[in-house]
């Protein structure tokens, strides 16, 4: 069986294709070939189109196959890094909101810092292994108190590698692993964190099903199976 790695960077999305069997890599590509922008309306804002990133994708998927080194049909599963802490968010319909805030966005500073003294420091360092900083919780507490109207629409909140996902499958899920880097995760109750969620006033529906790290997230849709030469129901693992 093949497999098919997507790597979703900053600067571009990179894919390979591996042979289980040996464990080598058959081919890999990266589109664009040049670095993708980041957006800045302000000095330390930085922001990205998720729907750009989904295009990178195919295209990066299509180059790759256009190899000729393997046969795209034989890949049996897809997995999926992606690049930390951006704040995906999207509708009823999965139609994204905003442009992702992603990692190296500064805005949100403020907002963690003061939620890290209001919860308290031991608290957070035993539950959530960390601050609220600049992570996505604060990012989606800047959304909430700056951008009221792109708030009241919200049915998800994702990270990068979730929105990717879904975009392969229809399916919207996360991890513990997505949720503990947005600093949502209470480690010691092994649950979504009350305390941050209590803090915010965020809703416990904007999360999608908790999936184990490594696990399927479901299947690769006929749509996009068709249109990337690759066969449905492959299924994918989201890192």
């Amino acid at each position: 069986m093949l497999l098919l790695g997507i790597d979703l960077g900053t600067s571009s999305i990179k894919v390979s294709v591996v042979d289980s069997a040996t464990r080598k890599s058959l081919a890999s590509a990266q589109f664009p070939e040049t670095e993708v922008d980041i957006i800045s309306l302000q000095s330390g804002w930085a922001e990205q189109s998720p729907d750009l990133w989904w295009e990178h994708v195919k295209q990066a998927i299509l180059k790759c196959n256009a190899s000729q080194l393997y046969d795209p049909k034989d890949i049996g599963a897809i997995g999926i890094a992606y690049q930390m802490h951006g704040l995906v968010l999207i509708d009823k319909e999965q139609h994204v909101l905003r442009n992702s805030i992603i990692w190296c966005d500064s805005r949100a500073v403020e907002i963690g810092d003061k939620a890290f003294n209001e919860i308290g420091e031991k608290k957070s360092l035993s539950h959530l292994l960390n601050s609220p900083g600049n992570f996505t919780a604060s990012k989606l507490a800047w959304v909430k108190q700056n951008e009221p109207e792109t708030y009241e629409r919200i049915d998800k909140v994702l990270l990068p590698g979730d929105f990717i996902a879904m975009k392969l499958t229809g399916n919207v899920t996360t991890t513990m692993s997505a949720l503990s880097e947005g600093i949502f995760w209470d480690f010691k109750n092994h649950s979504i964190s009350k305390d941050v969620l209590n803090y915010f006033d965020f809703d416990p529906s904007f999360f999608p099903a908790i999936h184990p790290v490594f696990s399927e997230h479901g299947g690769l849709k006929e749509t996009v199976a068709s249109r990337l030469s690759l066969t449905a129901n492959c299924c994918l693992h989201n890192h």
